[in-house]
């Protein structure tokens, strides 16, 4: 799955570096109207320009880029920030056999295998998984990534709006900001201030602000609290959302690997809604925070 991109939050962490728009683009190689389109929503970067962009404004990719589950070919590439054609090159061929490897059509020779991991940054072993996830085979979860749960104000904005709203569309920043200066009474946020959070280039919010986004995102107040672990509720709130969001995304177990035309058994797709149909039923419960 690509990396999430936002405009606003690179506009934010931008201006909180003191940088302008003509400023980054030298530095991310590009034009500073192609920086103003991504950050009005107009346009968006070629997933390799994602590392430079991180890089120039002195962030994290995994935290201004956020994406969900291991990566695929496709991100192993543009996290090495290689187009390609520059990965083709390395391999002394044409874009052919890496547009076909990151597309599910048809591996990569033996031969590839090696010059392209080290390229990428990674052991051939990692290389491979990646590759089985572009064919649809997605890898068991680990149970370090079972535990792991968004700790910080932003951390938990994000999971939200990329578990909370599949087949709808999430509410922007500047929604955001605006129910919860609604719900506080007063302008106790901006759109800027939703997406420095969100970049985690602020980790501070009050109270007040605190309740309004859980007013926003419409869940109990308690899951922005600042525990260091969620409460088992809240983690189970969570989860039931990642997991839902995979069945409508088409993940679990590869949906029928692509190519594979037979589709899951009658009998998967029957457990796979009853557990839907349980965890949908648990839902109201935890936002109620019963």
């Amino acid at each position: 799955m690509p990396r999430q991109f936002d405009g606003s939050r690179v506009r934010a962490v931008r201006r909180g570096k003191d940088l302008h728009q003509k400023e980054l683009a030298e530095m991310v190689g590009v034009s500073a109207p192609t920086v103003a389109r991504w950050e009005s929503g107009q346009d968006f970067p070629k997933g390799e320009k994602l590392p430079a962009i991180a890089a120039a404004l002195g962030q994290s990719l995994d935290v201004l880029f956020p994406h969900d589950g291991p990566p695929d070919l496709q991100l192993l590439r543009c996290d090495a920030g290689l187009s390609v054609a520059q990965a083709a090159a390395i391999i002394g061929a044409s874009r052919v056999p890496v547009s076909n490897a990151e597309s599910g059509r048809r591996r990569l020779n033996d031969a590839y295998v090696q010059p392209l991991a080290e390229a990428y940054g990674v052991t051939e072993e990692e290389l491979l998984a990646a590759q089985d996830l572009s064919f649809g085979l997605r890898p068991r979860a680990s149970r370090d990534e079972h535990a792991s749960a968004p700790r910080t104000v932003g951390e938990k904005i994000n999971y939200l709006l990329q578990h909370g709203y599949v087949g709808q569309e999430a509410p922007s920043d500047d929604e955001i900001a605006r129910i919860v200066n609604e719900h506080a009474g007063v302008a106790a946020v901006t759109a800027d201030d939703i997406a420095a959070l969100r970049a985690g280039a602020t980790t501070e919010a009050s109270d007040v602000v605190r309740a309004g986004l859980a007013e926003a995102l419409q869940v109990d107040a308690a899951l922005f609290q600042d525990d260091a672990e969620l409460d088992p509720k809240a983690r189970e709130f969570l989860e039931a959302l990642l997991f839902l969001g995979s069945i409508r995304r088409g993940q679990i177990l590869g949906l029928a690997a692509r190519g594979n035309g037979g589709g899951l058994s009658a009998e998967m797709m029957a457990k796979i809604n009853e557990l839907v149909g349980e965890l949908k039923h648990k839902l109201p419960e935890v936002q109620d925070g019963e």
